[in-house]
This record gives C-alpha cells, structure tokens and sequence, in this order.
C-alpha cells in the first residue's frame, strides 16, 4: 500500500545511504570480498546488512577469533578507498536545498569519515546535524539515531519524518514515533507495507515543502 502523508513536519530526517546517495556498488563489492574471505555465502548475507551498523553486521555473523570492532573499521577503510559508483539520488540537492537548514537532520549507521566522504563524492549539501555510528550506542533497528538528531533539531520526533529504505531503518523511525517515508531508487522488489512510497525526491508529492 502507499499513503499519502501530510508535508506540515518540524523536522526531516534522512538516513544517507540508499535514501540521499547510492553506494550499494561499493559497499557490495567491499563485503562480498569480506564474506568470501570468511566462508560466508555471499547473496544471502549482503541481504542482511543494508542499514546496520558495520559492527554489528560483524557481530552477527559471530564468528570465531575476528573483533568486530577492528573488523569494522578495515571495512570502512575499504569502503572510503572505495566510491566508484556512488551516486545521489535523483533530485535531492533541489529538495534538501528546497528544507531550512536548521529543520533537517542525516542519521546513517555509516562512521563520520566516510559519511562525510561519500556525501561530498556526489554533491550532497552537509547538514547542520549528522549523527553517525559512533553517535549512538545501539544500531537501527532502535531508534537511537532519530531520537538524537530531532533532539540537536529542537524538535519533537512525533513531529517529524523519517526518510528510509532499509527494513532497519524503517523500523527505527517507528519505533521514534515519526512518520516514514520510504525511498525505493535501490529496490529490487517492491516495498510492502504502510508507508508512502517515492522512487526518488522528483516526487510531486513532496512538493508541499515548498510551503514550510
């Protein structure tokens, strides 16, 4: 199903990859590598690791004698060395640009460095609030991330929208009590569910915006 959502929000929060930007290139040549390396079937588990944090996708996997936390930072080396194929989503600079600054948020289970890396690699604005991995204690699915960044925004989270496509996320963003919207541009399948479905931020009904 998709329903429309009322645009009357205080604050827009977006998760970054998937949602502003494509890196699923990269990010799926880097842990196909990493899976292989440690006998993991490949296409079932890039299945499970869209919107988590990378330490806890290590962590998952329990496997014997590797830290997670080192784990996780080798893959985000790789994955800065890495950007071939990122790309923003289509039209989201005119959209972001169309938001007062001082109303949107990026919450990505992403670390800083390559956040920042893969946002200025295409072109995305930065914002003045973007909570990243080491920001939170706990991954989507809770919603640590959305909590924080509407309260740096001043805002209730009750008042604001979440904009998503992995099934973590969206979870994430219920559990904070805002509204979701999910971007589908990186889907293979269509979304099943309750909440308002955009292919990408040329969307005319995102259009009421324009009136905040």
């Amino acid at each position: 199903m998709d329903h429309g959502v009322d645009m009357d929000f205080d604050g827009w929060l977006f998760d970054m990859d998937g949602t502003l930007l494509t890196s699923i290139p990269s990010v799926e040549r880097v842990w196909s590598d990493w899976a292989r390396r440690n006998g993991i079937e490949v296409e079932s588990f890039l299945k499970r690791i869209h919107g988590v944090q990378a330490v806890e996708v290590v962590r998952r996997e329990n496997l014997p004698g590797l830290d997670p936390e080192r784990e996780a930072n080798r893959l985000a080396d790789a994955e800065l060395n890495d950007l071939d194929g990122t790309e923003a989503i289509p039209g989201v600079a005119a959209f972001l640009a169309s938001l007062p600054p001082e109303r949107w948020a990026i919450v990505t289970s992403a670390h800083r460095r390559l956040a920042l890396a893969r946002l200025q690699a295409v072109g995305v604005p930065l914002p003045k609030v973007l909570i990243c991995a080491e920001d939170v204690a706990r991954s989507k699915p809770a919603p640590d991330g959305f909590l924080l960044a509407a309260a740096q925004l001043g805002v209730d989270p009750a008042r604001c929208v979440v904009f998503e496509d992995s099934h973590a996320g969206v979870a994430a963003g219920e559990a904070a009590g805002a509204a979701v919207i999910v971007v589908s541009a990186t889907h293979k399948e269509p979304w099943a569910g309750d909440h308002m479905v955009i292919r990408d931020y040329h969307d005319p009904r995102l259009a009421l915006s324009s009136a905040l």
